[in-house]
């Protein structure tokens, strides 16, 4: 079987058509929001690994501090590339606050994932970056999806 790269056949397009469409509604925006959630998660993860492992800092205190480098950059990066095209930009205030709430909630859910693992368990402090980088982003994309970038 193969499948056609271009057709000029409306009803059934074919692949580069298809992916063209794929790209240009939610699966672009989910695509775009893993290429700068997984950049910026990195990061806050890469500052939680130092501050927290080689320079001992508290482990949730080292969470706040890769939260608060992320939260910055991550705004700017979603509302204008990943989520770009989506909702409406007419109240900044609005969607700013719901950023910073859905952000808070990110916090949340990675401050649960390190007591669990770390302080629960008693597992290194790299246990955390395997929910922080895979599981809550998704989550993440979601709530910014369907209610900050509405």
């Amino acid at each position: 079987m193969t499948f056609p790269i271009s057709s000029t056949d409306d009803s059934t397009p074919g692949l580069a058509g298809r992916i063209r469409a794929f790209l240009s509604g939610t699966g672009g925006q989910f695509v775009r929001y893993a290429i700068t959630g997984f950049g910026v998660t990195a990061l806050a993860a890469a500052i939680y690994w130092v501050l927290a492992t080689p320079l001992r800092m508290h482990p949730q205190l080292a969470n706040l501090a890769g939260y608060a480098a992320a939260v910055s950059i991550g705004y700017v990066i979603h509302s204008r590339w990943s989520f770009r095209g989506h909702g409406s930009r007419d109240n900044q205030v609005r969607t700013t606050i719901r950023f910073v709430t859905a952000s808070l909630i990110s916090l949340g859910m990675n401050s649960a994932w390190i007591w669990l693992l770390v302080h629960r368990l008693h597992g290194p402090t790299w246990w955390p970056i395997v929910p922080i980088m895979f599981v809550t982003p998704v989550a993440m994309f979601w709530l910014n999806r369907l209610w900050v970038f509405e």
